[in-house]
């Protein structure tokens, strides 16, 4: 038996190795009561907006966690729509990032999709933003402009006030990107710096991971920026098939340390 148990707890540390330390399940769920946390979206959709699994995965563990989040999108067009089949951009389209976001809404008030430019820094506790291909299109110029590229002016604005006021920012796949075009020297990680295909999956973005640590962040250091406020997640920039709970447990770590920063 004794040996069994050995040899299960070699398996399972050879298989925890193979993944960055921020997809792996910390432990039970808290409960910090009455936090109230602002949510990003920049659409809805992996290729032109917010990831579906990484904006409900938000939201559920951070009702799970006893927050309460009200939603935010920029009341604006976004880049392109695009074609989820064929990962093209549609001819001829065009839709408003807070209108597709709303398809993350599910009833009244707090749980409405709100406008952007609206958001109070000081009705909230922290701040998140889930991945998506909307953070590189609609909240900045990164596919048009590269590493010229400039924030959407109100996220700019709430990345700022949220950091001046010592109050979390939780960033998931490509958001670290945000934070650092305007907050130096922070710590993110966005995931590995080379493309690793294997069995578990593969890397495909490392060139925004080149473009944080061009701006002065500091990558694949702990995930957690303690003296800034700053949680990072990989999530979907490790491109899977398979093993979606490791995005799912990732997102949820990075929603408990945001919570836990917001009583300090």
């Amino acid at each position: 038996m004794l040996a069994s148990k050995t040899l299960l707890s070699k398996q399972t540390l050879a298989v925890l190795s193979r993944q960055p330390a921020c997809f792996v399940h910390h432990g039970d769920y808290g409960n910090w009561g009455n936090t109230n946390i602002a949510v990003v979206f920049s659409g809805c959709g992996w290729w032109d907006g917010t990831d579906v699994h990484e904006g409900v995965y938000t939201m559920y563990h951070l009702s799970r966690n006893g927050a309460r989040f009200q939603m935010f999108a920029p009341n604006q067009q976004q880049m392109h729509v695009m074609d989820h089949m064929r990962k093209q951009p549609g001819s001829g389209e065009n839709r408003n990032m807070m209108m597709e976001a709303a398809r993350f809404s599910h009833g009244q008030g707090m749980t409405q999709m709100q406008d952007l430019s609206k958001l109070d820094v000081n009705s909230f506790d922290a701040i998140i933003f889930p991945g998506g291909h909307g953070i590189t299109k609609n909240l900045c110029s990164f596919v048009k402009d590269g590493k010229d590229f400039k924030l959407h002016n109100d996220v700019e604005r709430v990345l700022k006030e949220f950091h001046r006021s010592r109050k979390p920012i939780g960033l998931a796949s490509m958001a670290p990107m945000l934070a650092c075009r305007v907050l130096p020297s922070i710590e993110v990680t966005m995931g590995y710096e080379k493309d690793d295909n294997t069995r578990w999956g593969n890397w495909p973005n490392t060139n925004m991971v080149q473009a944080v640590k061009s701006m002065g962040a500091r990558h694949n250091v702990p995930y957690v920026d303690e003296k800034n406020k700053v949680v990072s997640t990989p999530t979907f920039m490790w491109e899977t098939e398979y093993h979606y709970h490791y995005i799912f447990d990732g997102i949820g770590n990075m929603v408990k340390h945001v919570m836990r920063m917001s009583t300090k």
